[in-house]
């Protein structure tokens, strides 16, 4: 029988490795995230990864309990006080609102949403079982909110959303904070905002990966499977024509030298956010069995990722220009060698602009005009304007 205690504190030793409050650590140490997940191992339960629950009928994953870590920062950056009333969206297994709900504390209240009917069942039954009958858990669409209980204190997503909701804005008291996995044209940052004359004005960003938000609020970002032996995966910021991919890959190719050189983190935190919100033809693109792709500087154990520009007949995308050496950018197809040269002139300007990452970028939501010399990013119901506070204006690069 597992040492359920031991493999809790293993669990919370690697995520204070982040520097996360006294309080969240308690509360990882004392919510037990085993019975959230019946249907795996304790071992399994208790590692500091993000699990997947449930896969549409293509096999992508659409629900997920998240990585502890990143559960732990965000909770971290929501700045819960005790005795406040919270609403999140997306309840998943219901992990995550039983920690809301101890950071609460007594007089606290925590209310969950979910599309789907069938999260919301077993979510009840695992908060249920874990001790925690308070919660409220209703089956909504979270972009709506949850008005019956309004107005709330902090709210929280952890789904990715691709837009701020009106009702999450109009439903949050006047000195409310939200934190959200925002995309940022096919990037995911955890974000930690309040009011500020007008608008809303970020006070952390970090790094998040989360499982998109469903239903008719979703964004247009899109992922499609390119080949099933390797799982070759595509993931672009709006949906668009690309070509044939794997024709690309498998026909002739060049390789660019850059001379830059680049971490996986600095790469994944920075060069990728830069790429994305400058680049309108960026794509990312991972495979969990080594088949297709070139070894790159994004990889980890278990799969390769990689990240570029893609168009019809040509892809160009970061490589490594030998072992573990600087980077290179690898041109395929007809259109490839110009992709490529688009791609390393991306890497150098975000090498002259001093390697700027989420650390030193700060979002403001904007309802009418956002502010000059900032890189604006149109949503449904918002503006984002963009900047990185130690490499001037971002729309400058």
């Amino acid at each position: 029988m597992a040492d359920l205690n031991a493999l809790r504190e293993s669990m919370v030793e690697e995520v204070r490795k982040r520097g996360v409050s006294d309080a969240v650590a308690q509360a990882l140490r004392t919510v037990p995230r085993h019975v959230f997940l019946p249907e795996i191992a304790p071992e399994a339960a208790y590692r500091d990864d993000a699990i997947v629950t449930r896969r549409d009928a293509d096999g992508l994953p659409i629900s997920s309990s998240s990585q502890p870590t990143i559960m732990a920062v965000m909770l971290d950056q929501l700045g819960i006080e005790p005795g406040q009333r919270i609403l999140e969206i997306g309840t998943g297994t219901g992990y995550n609102a039983a920690l809301l709900a101890l950071l609460a504390g007594p007089g606290g209240e925590v209310v969950s949403v979910d599309i789907d009917p069938d999260l919301v069942g077993h979510a009840r039954r695992h908060l249920d079982a874990a001790g925690f009958p308070e919660v409220t858990v209703a089956c909504a669409d979270g972009f709506g909110g949850f008005p019956e209980r309004a107005p709330y204190d902090r709210l929280i997503a952890t789904v990715g959303v691709w837009d701020l909701a009106p009702a999450w804005l109009e439903q949050l008291g006047p000195s409310g904070r939200l934190v959200v996995p925002l995309d940022l044209r096919g990037v995911q940052r955890s974000v930690a905002m309040e009011r500020a004359d007008g608008h809303w004005a970020s006070r952390s960003v970090v790094p998040c990966g989360f499982m998109r938000l469903r239903g008719p609020s979703a964004g247009p970002e899109t992922t499609r499977i390119l080949d099933r032996d390797s799982d070759l995966t595509i993931s672009l910021p709006e949906a668009r024509e690309v070509g044939d991919v794997l024709a690309v890959l498998d026909g002739p190719s060049s390789v660019l030298p850059t001379g830059i050189s680049g971490s996986r983190m600095e790469l994944l935190d920075g060069f990728v956010l830069w790429l994305a919100v400058h680049e309108p033809r960026w794509c990312s693109l991972f495979e969990n069995r080594p088949g297709r792709l070139p070894s790159a500087p994004m990889d980890a154990p278990g799969y390769t990722m990689t990240a570029g520009i893609v168009e019809r007949g040509g892809l160009g995308v970061l490589e490594y220009a030998g072992e573990n050496g600087p980077l290179a950018v690898h041109a395929y197809g007809p259109e490839g060698a110009g992709l490529a040269a688009d791609l390393a002139a991306h890497l150098r300007a975000w090498q002259e602009a001093g390697r700027p990452s989420s650390g030193s970028l700060r979002i403001e939501a904007h309802f009418g005009p956002a502010p000059s010399r900032s890189l604006v990013v149109d949503k449904r119901h918002t503006r984002l304007a963009l900047r990185w506070a130690s490499a001037g204006a971002a729309g400058e690069g």
